[in-house]
């Protein structure tokens, strides 16, 4: 008897020190800021792998130097980025993630808003800062609308280019998959008149406007979203890479429509916000993808938000 106790002993004291299983998942992708009478919410759409070294303008050793000083690698993990805005009067979305068109490490746009605390159904308006995949996938399921009472805004440079059938046409075939997506998402909308285009700077909104920034797109766009003196400036795809196009913002990369125009956009409005204070939402930088610019010599520095419960 003594020696079956000593043994069962042996093994209780064996399985308290096994390890847990990894659980191998974060919590839902969302985080919430108060920006005056204004509800922000970034949401992730989840993240990819992107060859930057490759992709940037720039060689691919200074790439992959300036990667490593931040801990990064290439390829290089890369969030994707929404942001919802409940004004008050309107619940808006800006960019919609990848939805189904870039693989299963994206997508998550829809589940992470439900956890958020919204439906689907909630969102009155949605506003593309431009037509690439990674930001109108999430607007339809199989040719079915997901937000089926929302009103879809979006520079009619970008609605003309990326929707038109000719282009498809003429377009190198591996540019062809960035016409197929943006028709394939945005065609539920025309053809339910959803899609709303507006051309150049408008307000959209009280307290919301659209500010062109031409370059990374034909049409591509800016929102502001300004209440009770405080201002949120959600600038799309002017920045994909903080560890190299922080310190250096004439540094492009190879989705740019016309390279010298977006780095023209991105020191405009990169000296506006920084000089203003303004809080900036960005599509691709680490998530939540909010934060401050702070000039640093000829580059700037990021400065992301802080946690808060809102109290």
């Amino acid at each position: 008897m003594k020696l079956t106790a000593l043994l069962a002993a042996l093994v209780m004291a064996g399985s308290a020190s096994a390890a847990a299983p990894l659980a191998g998942t974060n919590a839902p992708g969302f985080h919430r800021v108060m920006l005056g009478d204004f509800e922000v919410t970034a949401i992730s759409d989840g993240t990819v792998d992107l060859p930057f070294d490759k992709l940037l303008h720039q060689s691919a050793d200074v790439t992959k130097k300036a990667l490593a000083r931040n801990y990064q690698s290439v390829p290089t993990e890369a969030s994707v980025n929404a942001f919802l805005v409940n004004t008050g009067g309107k619940l808006i979305l800006v960019d919609t993630g990848a939805g189904g068109l870039f693989g299963p490490t994206l997508g998550k746009l829809l589940a992470n808003i439900k956890a958020s605390g919204y439906q689907p159904e909630q969102i009155d308006e949605i506003y593309l800062t431009h037509l690439h995949p990674d930001h109108v996938g999430g607007l339809a399921t199989n040719s079915q609308l997901v937000f089926p009472n929302a009103i879809v805004r979006a520079d009619q440079r970008d609605t003309d280019f990326w929707l038109s059938q000719a282009n498809l046409d003429k377009a190198p075939a591996d540019s062809k998959g960035f016409f197929q997506g943006a028709i394939a998402s945005l065609s539920p909308y025309a053809a339910a008149q959803h899609l709303k285009p507006f051309k150049g700077d408008t307000e959209l909104a009280p307290g919301v406007h659209s500010t062109s920034s031409y370059g990374h797109t034909p049409g591509h766009t800016i929102y502001t979203f300004e209440s009770k003196g405080k201002k949120l400036v959600l600038v799309g795809d002017l920045i994909h890479v903080a560890a190299v196009q922080l310190e250096h913002p004439e540094v492009t990369i190879g989705f740019d429509s016309d390279a010298k125009s977006a780095a023209g956009a991105r020191a405009k409005v990169f000296q506006a916000v920084a000089r203003e204070g303004a809080l900036v939402g960005a599509a691709h930088l680490s998530f939540p993808g909010l934060g401050h610019l702070r000039v640093d010599g000829k580059g700037y520095d990021w400065l992301p938000v802080t946690y808060s419960q809102l109290r």
